[in-house]
C-alpha cells in the first residue's frame, strides 16, 4: 500500500486531513481526526491550514502504517483514523 499522489487537504469543516491510498489498483479515501494531529503529532490547535497539512506530512509514515493496519482490521468500512487509532 502506497500513498497516492494526490495532495492530501485539510476538509472543509477543518476537522479532518484529507489523503488518498493507493492498494492493489485501487484508490481508497482516507482520513485523519485533526484532534489525533493534536494529541499524536503535536498540532497547535490553533493552527492553520498550511501547518495542519504540514503536520500531516510530517506524520505521513505513521499514519499509513495505521491506515494500512486498519484497513487490513476492516476492510469494508471508510478509512477514518481517530486519537483511539493511535494508541499504543
Amino acid at each position: 500500500m502506497e500513498v497516492h499522489d494526490r495532495v492530501a487537504a485539510v476538509s472543509p469543516d477543518g476537522r479532518a486531513v484529507i489523503f488518498m491510498l493507493s492498494i492493489r489498483g485501487r484508490e481508497i479515501e482516507g482520513a485523519v481526526a485533526r484532534d489525533a494531529l493534536e494529541e499524536y503529532f503535536w498540532l497547535p490547535r490553533d493552527a492553520d491550514a498550511t501547518r495542519t497539512l504540514r503536520t500531516f506530512e510530517n506524520g505521513r509514515n505513521r499514519i499509513v502504517a495505521v491506515a494500512q493496519r486498519k484497513l487490513l482490521a476492516r476492510p469494508d468500512e471508510p478509512l477514518r483514523l481517530t486519537a483511539n487509532d493511535f494508541l499504543t
